[in-house]
């Protein structure tokens, strides 16, 4: 058999793992991951209000279930935990899935201020993450700025607007769902520097801004103008032709007397986050104008806009895992079809998919294709890989090292505790938000 470790339990692990069992019979996998449950963003990421994209769940799930798959939960790869060169002792062969783990950062004053978050933190909150701290996000905020004109930043802006009704059925913690459903937040900026044309978010989801309760959209004709597509989208591809379609239609109608209002503003960037009583009180934008190039270009005008919180949402950088060569600049492992490059040439028994591979684009059905490469890479570098003796079951070897992995049905166990808690709270399933809770939950399974 051909042993390999996946590195890493979302879309891009998952899909990898299904490509090497569906194309080998002799393959198995043990798919790990850092944290208790597996899914990744899709359990993590996704906002708990599309449970459409979370169903994906049960896809994955089916990958973890096969024969010839394991999942090894809680178990870090890296410092602190098992080293990349063990992995490399154990298995024939190991992909790393490990994502896109930080955001980007601005780069301007304030940025560090209290209420000055990424979006993956207030994501991270809500979605229940272990790693994510209670940061008292709404404390306060009656006005915030959503930087960005992506999905991410869309899904921010909704969760801000939404209330309890919209909310209570879904798996949000009771925690993050009161202080939502309690939110005095009454205006919501989201920011874009260039124009509607080249805004990211899909029109599915711009168009759920439209449909929010209680909620006004404004679009300022005169900003949007800017863009010559905006004018005449003819010529645009369909997914930009479509938004710019249905942001003209917002364009200058008059907003109903709604509690909230929701502004999508084009053509300025931030300059600033200003200081009042020690926390974020306003950002400060600078107007920007196309620069004929994609592009747009400072013109010098400032405009301050009130908000007490600031939401980044400018995309996600991959970070250096130890025992790995990083190309810093693009934030990936160098690789060629997906095989791990050492100063240029191939090392044989590594490889990368997802993020990490590619960097932070695509949608997740893109880390199929991206999965099926490099698994076509490792397949063809099975018979050099095989000839390697292992010393005996990696998983007997962890937990002779001290690892104790919280396999599937530990993960079961954490399932039964989740619906257990939101029936007791009258509600359906309620994620469990922290490591203690969802490792006792785990536990309790028995070995």
């Amino acid at each position: 058999m051909l042993r390999v470790a996946v590195v890493g339990s979302g879309p891009s692990g998952c899909y990898t793992a299904q490509s090497l069992v569906q194309q080998d019979a002799r393959v198995r996998v043990d798919v790990l991951d850092r944290l208790p449950c597996p899914y990744g963003l899709v359990r993590y990421g996704v906002a708990p209000d599309h449970e459409k994209i979370k169903s994906l769940q049960n896809t994955l799930r089916a990958v973890l279930e096969h024969e010839r798959v394991r999942f090894l939960g809680g178990v870090p790869v890296g410092p602190g935990g098992v080293p990349v060169a063990r992995l490399r002792e154990l298995y024939h062969a190991v992909v790393y899935c490990v994502g896109a783990a930080t955001d980007r950062r601005l780069g301007i004053p304030g940025e560090e201020l209290p209420g000055s978050w990424s979006a993956t933190e207030f994501v991270s909150w809500y979605s229940a993450h272990p790693d994510a701290a209670d940061g008292g996000f709404l404390r306060g905020v009656r006005s915030a700025v959503v930087i960005g004109m992506g999905n991410v930043a869309v899904d921010v802006t909704r969760m801000l607007a939404r209330g309890a009704a919209e909310l209570s059925p879904t798996d949000m913690p009771h925690a993050a769902l009161t202080v939502l459903a309690s939110s005095r937040v009454d205006r919501i900026h989201m920011v874009g520097r260039r124009g509607p044309s080249q805004a990211r978010f899909t029109t599915k989801e711009l168009r759920e801004l439209g449909t929010l309760p209680d909620t006004g959209i404004a679009v300022d004709p005169a900003e949007a103008a800017q863009d010559p597509a905006y004018t005449d989208p003819s010529a645009l591809p369909a997914p930009q032709r479509r938004n710019v379609e249905v942001l003209r239609g917002w364009a200058g109608a008059p907003v109903p007397g709604a509690r909230r209002l929701v502004r999508l503003r084009f053509f300025l960037r931030p300059a600033e986050l200003i200081a009042r009583e020690g926390r974020v009180g306003a950002v400060r934008l600078e107007r920007t104008v196309p620069d004929g190039h994609g592009g747009a270009t400072g013109t010098g005008r400032f405009e301050d806009v009130e908000a007490q919180l600031v939401l980044r949402s400018v995309g996600y950088r991959g970070v250096l895992l130890e025992g790995l060569p990083f190309d810093a600049a693009g934030g990936t492992v160098p690789h060629l079809a997906g095989r791990v490059l050492r100063e240029g040439a191939v090392t044989p028994g590594e490889y990368v998919a997802g993020w990490i591979k590619r960097g932070p684009t695509g949608v997740i059905g893109t880390n199929r294709p991206c999965a099926k490469e490099t698994v076509t890479s490792l397949l063809r570098d099975a018979p050099f890989l095989a000839d390697r003796d292992l010393p005996g079951d990696p998983l007997a070897a962890l937990r002779a090292e001290g690892v104790e992995p919280v396999e599937w049905r530990g993960w079961q166990a954490i399932e039964h505790a989740e619906a257990e808690l939101g029936a007791s709270l009258g509600r359906t399933t309620v994620k469990l938000p922290d490591w203690d809770t969802l490792l006792a939950a785990a536990r309790a399974a028995g070995p």
